[in-house]
């Protein structure tokens, strides 16, 4: 009897105690709950993919079906292509020695006075070093092999075991490190998604997908002139700024002198990176208001816009090679349809960088605002169309989707997983011939090689 007690007593002992443990592992999964940062919808360039599309901060894997048009049922898929910018990496060695300058300054001069101040001067560590060099972190593995196990549930009719194991899946990416390895990771999620061994192989080609490198007349004109970005120049000399420098120097109880807007830029990146990374809302984030954050995503925003995009016209143009590559192989592609043939290339995966995503977005027209983006016009540009952060976070991706219907060959287009209506058209699915009307004049005289070509004159 006692001996039956003392087991009814420790069974009891135990279930409280495996109680207790649950609960507090509950408490601590709350408490770990990620708090955005208030400023995260400004982070431009470095802001997640996740939230640009909110609803996959619950589930990371699932599809809006709302988001997204689709033409008749009686359609099918037939090809799919979809360009990918790399996932969340560290920062560029040389936005590290920036942050680090920026970080020993606090350290070193800004006074305590108030709580986050003294957690950055205390117990904050610089932990970036600058063999990170943009490499690809955890998460950035992460965005591409989630983005492959949507993909197959958006298209389960093109990312198929079949159609991976007769190479119709093709694989192709940038040289660059963070691309490779962002490729590397897509193809992780396909195969665990589809249930089948690493079959694909990864094809590296910079002639597509780093073409600005080789675009001579681009890299003359804009990348290494010192006037192309006079626009940015003369916003960060401009009142706007001006009082972000002041405020953070009055924060950090520091002379006006000691701050710069490069300072002020290196802090929000230290905010943004840190979240980025590591889920983190960083004691950074604190040093800025929703107004600073404002002005320095539109900093961002302009040098995004007049050195990839709309600000010259040789920035969309020299993606010409990328813009042709896509129609040639969607051309292929109708004629294998109309010949009763398979379809040779059912998926075609590119990666590669925003600088490669962002020209082939603005050679199409899209996010094109009424007016150019300018040094003055910050007041009246809130609500622009032209957001960096909205176009190309982490893992942004431009999808082109053919389908075959009883009336011939759509053409649907998506970009971060949205349906877009192509400028200059009404169907948000149309007739892919109505799509080569649209951009005949790209499809018949964007050469690359005469685009590119340095006029001496």
């Amino acid at each position: 009897m006692v001996k039956q007690v003392v087991t009814t007593c420790f069974v009891l002992f135990h279930c409280i105690i495996s109680y207790w443990a649950f609960m507090s592992s509950c408490s601590i999964q709350s408490s770990t709950k990620i708090i955005i940062p208030a400023i995260a919808r400004y982070f431009g360039t470095r802001s997640r993919y996740e939230d640009v599309n909110t609803y996959l901060i619950d589930d990371i894997l699932a599809i809006n079906n709302s988001l997204v048009t689709l033409p008749s049922s009686k359609c099918s898929e037939i090809h799919m292509t979809v360009i990918i910018r790399h996932g969340t990496r560290y920062p560029t060695t040389k936005n590290i020695k920036k942050m680090r300058k920026f970080y020993d300054l606090v350290v070193r001069d800004a006074a305590v006075n108030w709580n986050y101040l003294s957690e950055i001067k205390s117990q904050w560590k610089m932990w970036y070093t600058d063999d990170m060099d943009g490499r690809l972190v955890d998460k950035g593995r992460e965005d591409h092999r989630h983005l492959a196990q949507r993909l197959i549930k958006w298209f389960p009719s093109l990312l198929t075991q079949e159609n991976v194991r007769q190479r119709r899946v093709k694989l192709i990416t940038s040289s660059k490190h963070r691309c490779v390895n962002s490729t590397i990771a897509f193809r992780k999620g396909l195969m665990e998604g589809l249930n089948i061994e690493d079959e694909l192989e990864i094809s590296v080609n910079d002639t597509l997908m780093r073409y600005f490198e080789q675009c001579k007349r681009f890299v003359k004109e804009v990348e290494n002139n010192d006037t192309a970005l006079e626009e940015l120049q003369r916003f960060n000399d401009g009142p706007e700024m001006k009082r972000i420098v002041e405020k953070m120097a009055d924060r950090l109880e520091v002379p006006y002198t000691n701050i710069t807007d490069e300072s002020v830029e290196a802090g929000f990146f230290l905010c943004a990176y840190e979240f980025a990374i590591q889920n983190l809302n960083s004691p950074w984030c604190q040093l800025y208001d929703e107004v600073d954050a404002q002005v320095l995503e539109y900093a961002g925003d302009l040098k995004q816009y007049w050195k990839r995009s709309y600000g010259y016209e040789i920035n969309s143009k020299s993606s010409c090679i990328l813009f042709h590559d896509l129609f040639h192989r969607l051309d292929q592609v109708v004629a294998q349809i109309n010949s009763d043939d398979i379809v040779s290339e059912a998926v075609t995966v590119q990666v590669g960088h925003g600088e490669t995503l962002l020209p082939l977005v603005t050679l199409l027209d899209l996010f094109k605002d009424d007016t150019h983006l300018s040094s003055t016009d910050f007041a009246t540009q809130h609500n622009r169309i032209f957001k960096s952060g909205k176009i190309v976070p982490y893992a942004a991706n431009l999808l082109v989707v053919l389908y075959k219907c009883p009336e011939g060959i759509r053409m649907g287009v998506r970009m971060n997983e949205k349906s877009l209506t192509l400028p200059g058209l009404t169907d948000p699915v149309p007739m892919y011939e109505d799509v080569k009307k649209r951009y005949r004049a790209l499809l018949e005289g964007c050469d690359q090689e005469t685009v590119c070509k340095i006029n001496n004159s």
